[in-house]
């Protein structure tokens, strides 16, 4: 997994925390909803970077 890699996935968690906590004090349900989706997103490339480097022996 590339640093760049890990950056990109590590700042949409980050960006999607930011959405859904603007989201609920602005009582805006689709960003609410969008930022828990683009860190379900981030996490999911992040596992999924740490298995292949797993299996590649990283």
């Amino acid at each position: 997994m590339s640093l760049g890699d890990k950056a990109k996935d590590a700042t949409q968690k980050i960006v999607g925390k930011v959405e859904e906590a603007v989201g609920k004090h602005t009582d805006d349900a689709e960003l609410t909803h969008q930022g828990q989706k683009d860190q379900v997103m981030g996490e999911a490339r992040l596992d999924k970077e740490k298995a292949k480097d797993h299996l590649e022996g990283k």
